[in-house]
């Protein structure tokens, strides 16, 4: 009550609410000039409506008269839009610039909360906008003279040929027929910006009279900003309650439905999160963060969320490592998958992940086992003390398992230790004796071991398998190994190896077949066979007799691709329908560094006897070639 004394009513004014004009009053704004400088005074020439899209399009007249107006700027432009001759469809009749277009555009597709308020007596009267919409000049002119320059220069064109030219010689046309649309592709034609446009410029003008601002039938349309109805008994929408008249004065917030840009497939929102189950909440979190303390874990989840829940979810997905939660290897790569960046196998990460984590965190338990299978250790079964209340460990449980760890391992530890020592010094060449290195082909070009440096792109400190030192130790590991070392499942292995590389990659250079080797080294378990090394040679020759063919591609002088880049091996022969296209595209870039793909076509035509469809061809390319600036390379041979 005190409130209300303190702030009295000053004045009551009743509110009309207008219909007469509630679906054809719009709100002209002008942004580019000043609202002092208005375009009352100046002739309207013409005006034109799309109510369904609410376009508005006016033409003015421009004051050539005004000393700021430049005549000669005006006339160069009329020349340009309209050319010499004049006529009916010319722009400018007068040959000068003498009137511009406004164009609209929409501010904002809700205007139910707008209206425009006219006071007259004590009396507020509001009437609803249908539109609000900004004119801005247009420039279509340029558009024109643009395309009457294009004009001009194709009939200038056309001019200096000769007309005396024999007619040209009838064509055999093709006649295609459209397959039937399917649903998605028509919602995708129905959704794309060609067809709104297309759209929008099939609904009709409608051409508009207008009435200046002083102008009589102006002044007798302002007549109907005033509501119609004696006293307002015809406007029920406000005899109301208060409480329902100030929902319709102030209706709830509703925001336009926009449609919002779909985010990335590895990107989840917070919202989208909280509609998943707990688990895939768990799972989802985990793989993101990767590492994450199960305090932060409960704070990203929600308050609501039992704890005792999250932990028997989180065990399913991450293991406890020095009081964090670390994501297990086969959840970040599933099986049977590979790396988009390197194709490295799943199951090749996992392991490595596994034994690098392993040995950064120090960590006992879980990785144990790997450790073992690593070293060749005989593992044992982890004693890991019982988890918290929270699912954690403590420190000094974690010293004291270590520590126990440690004396029970340290005697097996030394003898593995010793057992390398001694292989070491068995494997050790005496100093001053000179590695031979055997030909490859009867010409007698010298092949040397395989360059696995880090130039190559391997960091593993391997060559073909073995460890530096040893690789360096003699000929055995250089070049070929020595009679009975090359045993019979080695060359089964190597075989096996090439048959499926070149079954996935048609085309590889030596320096890309010997990356792929060691990749696969990688993900062998230790000791295999194929660590007894592999020779360039050995390598080549393998190649050759699982199906391969060496290509000669004539590298230019000046080209900077290593020896082992300058080696190109293809499949002749995968037993499907397209190795006789195949062999004819290797056979060009035999004699060819680069061609063009019509030069490729009709060489296929010409040797197949058929016409190749536009997929049989890109099949072809796309088995065996790579496209750089217009022309295509086998694969290896453009470097990057």
């Amino acid at each position: 009550m005190a409130n209300e004394e303190d702030d009295p009513v000053v004045q009551e004014i009743d509110v009309y609410l207008a219909k007469s004009l509630a679906e054809k009053l719009y709100l002209f704004q002008y942004p580019v000039r000043p609202a002092s400088m208005t375009y009352d005074d100046i002739p309207h020439l013409s005006a034109k409506i799309k109510p369904k899209q609410q376009k508005v399009e006016l033409e003015m007249a421009i004051d050539t008269l005004n000393p700021n107006y430049c005549r000669s700027k005006g006339e160069q432009i009329a020349l340009n839009v309209d050319g010499a001759c004049a006529d009916e469809t010319s722009t400018y009749s007068s040959k000068l610039m003498d009137k511009q277009t406004f164009c609209s555009s929409q501010t904002t597709s809700n205007t139910s909360r707008y209206a425009a308020a006219l006071y007259r007596r004590g009396e507020l009267h509001l009437t609803p906008l249908r539109g609000i919409l900004q004119l801005r000049p247009s420039f279509s002119y340029l558009d024109k003279a643009d395309a009457k320059h294009r004009e001009r220069e194709a009939a200038h064109e056309a001019g200096d040929s000769s007309q005396d030219e024999a007619e040209e010689d009838a064509k055999q046309i093709t006649v295609r027929f459209s397959r039937p649309e399917s649903e998605q592709a028509r919602q995708r034609r129905v959704q794309s910006y060609e067809f709104l446009q297309k759209k929008h410029a099939e609904e009709p003008w409608v051409h508009l009279h207008h009435h200046g601002l002083r102008d009589s039938r102006s002044e007798h349309e302002r007549q109907y900003l005033l509501c119609q109805g004696p006293s307002g008994i015809e406007n029920t929408e406000l005899v109301k309650s208060p409480s329902e008249y100030l929902v319709m004065l102030m209706p709830p917030n509703q925001e336009e439905e926009i449609d919002k840009p779909a985010a990335p497939s590895h990107v989840l929102s917070m919202a989208q999160l909280r509609a998943l189950p707990l688990a895939d909440q768990i799972k989802t979190l985990m793989r993101n963060v990767k590492v994450m303390p199960f305090a932060n874990l409960m704070s990203l989840l929600g308050p609501s969320t039992d704890s005792v829940a999250v932990l028997r979810g989180i065990q399913k997905v991450a293991m406890l490592v020095q009081g964090n939660w670390v994501v297990k290897s086969d959840i970040l790569y599933p099986k049977d998958t590979s790396s988009p960046h390197s194709g490295v196998p799943a199951e090749v990460l996992c392991r490595g992940r596994d034994f690098v984590v392993r040995l950064v965190l120090g960590e006992e338990g879980p990785w144990a086992c790997l450790s073992a299978s690593a070293t060749h250790v005989p593992p044992e079964q982890p004693r890991v003390p019982p988890p918290g209340p929270a699912g954690l460990v403590s420190g000094d449980q974690r010293v004291q398992v270590a520590r126990s760890k440690a004396q029970q391992n340290h005697t097996l530890l030394e003898q593995e230790l010793q057992r390398r020592k001694e292989q070491a010094r068995a494997s050790t060449v005496l100093p001053g004796v000179r590695v031979k290195e055997e030909p490859l082909s009867e010409e007698g070009e010298d092949e040397g071991p395989m360059d696995t440096s880090p130039s190559a792109g391997l960091h593993n400190r391997l060559a073909n398998g073995l460890p530096a030192g040893r690789a360096a130790g003699g000929d055995s590991f250089n070049g070929h190994p020595p009679p009975g070392c090359a045993s019979a499942p080695v060359a089964r292995e190597l075989r096996a190896f090439v048959e499926a590389t070149f079954q996935r990659q048609f085309v590889l250079t030596l320096s890309e077949l010997k990356r792929l080797f060691n990749l696969h080294l990688a993900g062998l378990p230790p000791g295999h066979t194929l660590f007894s090394g592999i020779s360039d040679r050995m390598l080549q020759d393998t190649v050759l007799a699982a199906g391969c063919k060496q290509i000669l591609v004539p590298f230019p002088p000046q080209t900077a691709a290593s020896p082992d880049e300058q080696k190109v091996f293809a499949l002749w022969e995968s037993g499907d329908v397209s190795d006789q296209h195949r062999q004819v595209l290797l056979e060009i870039f035999s004699k060819n560094y680069r061609v063009r793909r019509n030069l490729i076509q009709s060489r296929l035509t010409q040797e197949c006897g058929e016409d190749l469809s536009k997929q049989e061809v890109d099949k072809v390319l796309k088995d065996c070639c790579v496209s750089y600036g217009g022309m295509w390379y086998l694969k290896g041979t453009v470097q990057s």
